[in-house]
């Protein structure tokens, strides 16, 4: 058996900072058997080499579906089975049957609503002279634009805001019970609404219509499953990828002043902000379905995987310089969207709206700096990111 590594040994310092951990492991070999932080020791094996994490996520026999292995999560027991935690042939027909609704050509013509949704949100900031970016422009335009696109109420979005944040960062078991259990009510009228309502433009009424070759649809369980996975992937992801964007540009003058004197390498920042500081610090849980090696590693039947992203993108083998911000970096095969048929589907999106908040609060805040230390990040090692960025100009 491999050497335990417990994590919380570190304390504060490997939430606030966990890139010389990783870099540490790193130096020690792509894979390790770690005790995870938390309220609930939990044992995984963690993957932090480029290489490995890119193999392991388009390897068949690391399965995303936990209910094989120990019976349904309670988040699956309530909010139904959804893409991300399932297997193929089951994930590989939802996947489907989601992106007949989800498609390049929506979400492209979602452009002018984003900016028309950034420039207000910035107008109503700008006068101020400062703000938190994250309540004034990072988290309320994806929220604004994933809830516009399914068709998700305005009036509902703070409480959906509170239960949303408890699920991908708890604050206590009994907190994410409640959340988990309060997403599930909420869903399931919204989907009935929906259902009840008849034809309507957006996606979850697309979702509840779309049809396959075969005359497949949908299960009401599926569509609360899918409801759930599009609204918290597709808002908290971009909510943390603008706000890191804007608070690794604000630490580093040298980078911030090249954009500033060529906004065109907004693209650049997007790219490296994903690689860097990426959104999302490790992949879900996926579960050895058969005994197997990573690396020389053996991992037994059953037992739990997590994937580094943010590890492994700074991992000096694939990208020079790792901890370095370059916004002219060569960023291609980062995995901050992750890699095979888990491909983050929602990765046009948080791209499209991460480059026009940028763009669009650079150009109208050339004087843009940090007001003070910014938040502390997250708890958890699912989401990296923070609650709050103070900034003025």
């Amino acid at each position: 058996m491999a050497d335990l590594i417990d994590l919380a040994e570190y304390g504060e310092d490997f939430r606030a900072d966990p890139h010389p951990v990783y870099a540490e492991l790193r130096e020690l070999g792509p894979v390790h058997r770690v005790r995870l932080p938390g309220t609930e020791p939990w044992e995984t094996w963690l993957v932090v080499g480029y290489e490995e994490a890119r193999a392991a996520f388009a390897d068949p026999r690391l399965s995303k579906d936990v209910s094989r292995i120990q019976g349904p999560p309670l988040e699956e027991r309530i909010l139904g089975k959804n893409m991300l935690n399932a297997d193929p042939p089951q994930h590989t027909r939802l996947r489907s049957l989601v992106t007949r609704a989800f498609t390049a050509r929506r979400v492209e013509a979602l452009r002018p609503r984003v900016r028309e949704i950034t420039d207000g949100l910035l107008d109503a900031m700008l006068p101020h002279g400062s703000a938190d970016l994250v309540e004034a422009l990072a988290y309320p335009l994806p929220i604004t634009v994933i809830c516009e696109l399914l068709g998700v109420p305005e009036m509902d979005r703070a409480a959906f805001r509170e239960m949303s944040n408890e699920v991908v960062a708890p604050t206590s078991e009994e907190a994410y019970t409640l959340a988990v259990n309060g997403l599930g009510a909420y869903l399931t009228d919204l989907v009935e609404d929906k259902r009840s309502a008849g034809p309507a433009d957006d996606l979850l009424s697309a979702l509840i219509r779309t049809t396959a070759e075969d005359g497949d649809r949908l299960s009401a369980s599926e569509l609360l499953g899918m409801a759930f996975l599009l609204l918290i992937a597709g808002h908290e992801t971009t909510v943390n990828l603008i706000a890191n964007g804007v608070r690794s540009l604000l630490t580093h003058p040298d980078q911030l002043a090249e954009v500033r004197a060529d906004l065109s390498l907004v693209d650049g920042v997007v790219e490296e902000t994903l690689r860097y500081e990426g959104p999302v610090e490790a992949a879900t849980f996926r579960y050895a379905a058969e005994p197997l090696e990573i690396a020389g590693t053996v991992i037994a039947a059953g037992e739990p995987v997590l994937i580094g992203l943010g590890a492994a993108d700074r991992d000096p083998t694939r990208f020079a310089s790792p901890d370095s911000f370059d916004i002219r970096r060569d960023t291609r095969g980062h995995l901050a969207f992750g890699h095979g048929i888990h491909y983050c589907v929602g990765a046009q999106l948080a791209r499209l709206e991460a480059r026009i908040a940028l763009r669009s609060l650079l150009e109208r805040a050339p004087a843009l700096t940090l007001d003070g230390p910014p938040g502390d990040w997250l708890p958890g090692m699912l989401i990296r990111g923070t609650r709050t960025l103070r900034v003025r100009w």
